[in-house]
């Protein structure tokens, strides 16, 4: 399972990438409006620190407009994967795009028709918003299974990109439902290494070497 760090700060990408668990980034225009940064400039730098994927979202919700911005981002670094929303102008742009040879991510994704439309156009990830369903009182990880299992049923190659991610548990879920990516905030990643008995039983090896060997 790849995890890539869902953030347009610098410091939060380069730890993360310190840590050696990181194989790619996904942003989106408010993650960069609360960076107040350029937007080209924020991804071409993401992209010096990270040669993973990185997700680089349109602004555009026309057609025309996306194939554009598309384009633009894909000059900017190999590893650009265009981020389009899950609308009927996104699947067409995703066509076109696919077909030039630039890789997508189908953003947005609440409902598996979605990702069977997008997967039909060639997308190389798409998105479900676990977290999004939560807070409407639906499942997230229903639609993670239900995904899983039409690409699995028809042999599908996009990749299931679980995002939301609002906390380790979802993390887990994820991963025994066969995400092949999860995209998650920097905070939460940071809880993945985290539980108290391993703290206590450190803090105990320590004590019990310091009276031993003072």
């Amino acid at each position: 399972m790849d995890l890539y760090i869902d953030t347009a700060n610098l410091d939060e990408i380069k730890q993360a990438h310190d840590m050696g668990i990181l194989d790619g980034v996904t942003t989106n225009p408010s993650l960069i409006a609360k960076e107040g940064v350029d937007y080209t400039k924020r991804i071409t730098e993401i992209c010096e620190i990270v040669k993973g994927p990185v997700s680089s979202e349109v602004i555009s919700t026309d057609y025309e407009g996306m194939l554009k911005e598309g384009r633009e981002a894909a000059k900017i670094a190999s590893n650009i994967v265009v981020k389009l929303p899950c609308t009927i102008d996104g699947v067409k742009a995703c066509k076109a795009l696919s077909d030039e040879g630039t890789k997508t991510n189908l953003t947005l994704c609440f409902q598996p028709l979605q990702a069977l439309m997008v997967a039909k156009a060639g997308a190389f990830l798409v998105s479900p918003f676990i977290g999004r369903l939560d807070d409407i009182s639906q499942d997230g990880m229903d639609l993670i299974g239900q995904i899983r299992q039409i690409y699995d049923n028809y042999g599908y190659p996009t990749k299931i990109l679980a995002a939301s991610i609002r906390h380790p548990k979802h993390m887990v879920d994820c991963a025994l439902a066969g995400a092949d990516v999860a995209t998650v905030p920097f905070n939460v990643i940071k809880q993945f290494m985290s539980h108290p008995l391993t703290d206590i039983g450190l803090e105990k090896f320590l004590a019990d070497y310091k009276k031993q060997f003072g």
